[in-house]
């Protein structure tokens, strides 16, 4: 009896079980990796945290998705009734809602920031090529989920944005028209339409988004962390072991997301709105969420037949830049033209947008504070108290990095 209550001793059970796995699993090969992995550290080390907060959402969206999809119906019929469900009678229905609808904003803008840091330090460049069109590739589906997923509300700003959206590859020559029947299932929006949409949501373009990750983040492990354009390795301070120190850091940043997320959840929830009706004419004012605003401001501007080919020639520009900027070593300047094309791109962009957001539309504006005063009580103490967890879990971890980097050096030293 006695050999048997100290065989279950908390440190005998767990050096047991290190023992089982060891004579089944050989995990020496992983482990080895895993302690050669390190990221640089200088001045613009920041901007790696970004690839690794985007995946944090990815894998927040997916599991938020999965709990929606408990609950909602794809079908003409009953998908508003269905959201309406979520959102009044399923317990914190609304709160995965719009958790959902909060993460899709701040992913997409994470992606973009992304990829535009590997833009200013020309990480696009040999041997990254591969690494860069996968990740131009990955940033496509990102924003067909936003498109795809826009319409699955059935209400009429998701409505009759969709149906712009549609009508737009319509103006192509001897495609077109299949190209919008593709996309609806037929001549209108239906609940073909909707089917077509929620499957490509929920199926296709998350295993293409997860099959195409994986090979991004395989690009990335061969090739290691990318040095800012100039910058030589001498000028790296030090090499951060990345689940012991690295990874810390990195936690920190989704804690810090995930509060963010959860902030605007309660404070700004995912609205229900207006049941669509095809029959009604449609709303003023009826405009895409932000990041289509500069595609449809610029449609509204040229006409379709210019416009479709001059986005395609900026996609394609974008997809060649590896292999246009020719400069092989990373410490020369950049390219005075590709500096001059960025920064047309990015002004065509940024006014754009600001001239859609100052003209009059209509898009999902969030109702603080929606569900009653005493359910924004009750949350906003719940939030007070998740601060307080993500403040000391961050501080924790923020110790653990500091005590393994010590821990470090002194065997450094030695």
């Amino acid at each position: 009896m006695k050999r048997l209550l100290a065989s279950l001793e908390p440190g005998r059970l767990r050096a047991g079980a290190a023992a089982w796995l060891r004579e089944r699993i050989d995990l020496g090969p992983a482990l080895a990796w895993a302690a050669k992995k390190t990221v640089p550290i200088h001045r613009h080390s920041w901007m790696y945290l970004f690839g690794g907060a985007a995946l944090f959402l990815f894998t927040l969206q997916v599991a938020s998705g999965v709990l929606l999809m408990l609950y909602y119906h794809p079908t003409q019929a009953e998908a508003y009734e269905s959201v309406e469900t979520i959102m009044a009678e399923v317990p914190f229905g609304w709160l995965i809602r719009s958790v959902h609808m909060w993460g899709a904003h701040l992913f997409i803008g994470l992606v973009v920031v992304h990829l535009v840091a590997k833009v200013v330090g020309a990480a696009y460049r040999k041997p990254r090529e591969l690494t860069w069109v996968t990740g131009l590739c990955l940033l496509g589906l990102v924003l067909a989920s936003g498109f795809s997923g826009y319409l699955l509300p059935w209400n009429e700003l998701s409505y009759y944005a969709t149906l712009a959206g549609t009508q737009i590859p319509g103006s192509l020559p001897l495609v077109g028209d299949w190209l919008v029947h593709f996309l609806r299932g037929g001549d209108q929006i239906t609940g073909d339409t909707i089917t077509r949409f929620y499957a490509a949501h929920v199926l296709l373009l998350p295993l293409g988004y997860g099959g195409l990750l994986a090979v991004h983040l395989t690009l990335v492990q061969i090739q290691g962390q990318s040095l800012p354009l100039r910058m030589s390795p001498d000028a790296v301070r030090d090499r951060w072991p990345f689940f012991s120190e690295f990874m810390p850091t990195e936690l920190c940043l989704w804690l810090v997301l995930f509060g963010l997320i959860a902030t605007l959840s309660v404070l700004f929830p995912a609205e229900t709105g207006v049941k669509a009706d095809p029959l009604a004419p449609a709303p003023e004012g009826i405009r895409p969420e932000w990041y289509f605003l500069f595609l449809f401001q610029t449609f509204k501007a040229v006409p379709e037949l210019v416009g479709i080919p001059l986005v395609g020639l900026v996609g394609l520009f974008l997809v060649l830049l590896p292999f246009l900027d020719r400069r092989a070593s990373r410490e020369q300047r950049r390219s005075l033209w590709l500096v001059a094309v960025f920064a047309l791109l990015a002004g065509w962009v940024v006014a754009f947008e600001v001239m859609a957001l100052a003209g009059p539309g209509r898009g999902h504006p969030p109702e603080a504070g929606a569900g009653g005063a005493e359910r924004l009580a009750r949350s906003l103490v719940s939030l007070a108290l998740l601060w307080a967890v993500i403040g000391f879990m961050v501080y924790y971890l923020w110790q653990f990095a500091r005590e393994n980097r010590r821990i470090r050096r002194l065997y450094r030293r030695e």
